[in-house]
């Protein structure tokens, strides 16, 4: 490769870097073209984009990027850019290993931390974004009915004691009419 092309590949791979959420290295030995573009397909799913880099070419990115990622670049190794839920491409990642046994989850990078092999396996263990959001979004559903219950049967109570309130607190707007008078 001429090294006018090197250089441009580098500056590409260092913007895709810093415009990902999260970076998901993977070695692919043993898969062919098409479970590569298989991969691939999946991956789009979850919001992310594989390619296949030289180790060299994405040190030199990584490194311009600010990223130390050289452990994570020995073998063939193919890059996640990941746009959207990390959780959700490491579960794709994870899911393909079972389906390819040949490839490898080496480890990432999200949020300022490079992740290891099991750090990243562990991530593909959480539940996902998505997945989160609709159980918080059903505990707080779960949680309205009651609440708005409550303070309608609490209402007629919640009224009365401050309907007292301000016939309690007229005598004592009564005596500074008074002092105003004087």
């Amino acid at each position: 490769m001429p090294r006018t092309e090197k250089l441009e590949r580098v500056a590409e791979l260092k913007r895709r870097i810093e415009g990902s959420a999260a970076l998901l290295l993977a070695e692919y030995r043993g898969l062919t073209v098409s479970d590569i573009t298989e991969l691939r397909r999946t991956l789009r799913e979850a919001d992310a984009s594989l390619t296949v880099v030289k180790n060299t070419l994405m040190q030199r990115a990584a490194a311009e990027a600010g990223l130390e990622l050289t452990e994570l670049l020995s073998g063939p190794s193919a890059v996640a850019f990941v746009d959207g839920d990390a959780v959700s491409a490491a579960k794709k990642i994870k899911a393909a290993t079972k389906q390819f046994p040949t490839l490898v989850l080496k480890g990432g990078f999200m949020e300022g931390q490079v992740l290891s092999a099991d750090d990243a396996n562990r991530l593909a263990d959480l539940e996902s974004r998505e997945v989160m959001l609709s159980k918080i979004a059903g505990l707080f559903k779960g949680a309205e009915a009651p609440e708005a219950e409550a303070p309608e049967a609490e209402a007629p109570e919640a009224e009365a004691p401050e309907a007292e309130a301000p016939a309690a607190e007229a005598p004592a707007a009564e005596p500074s009419d008074e002092d105003g008078k004087e």
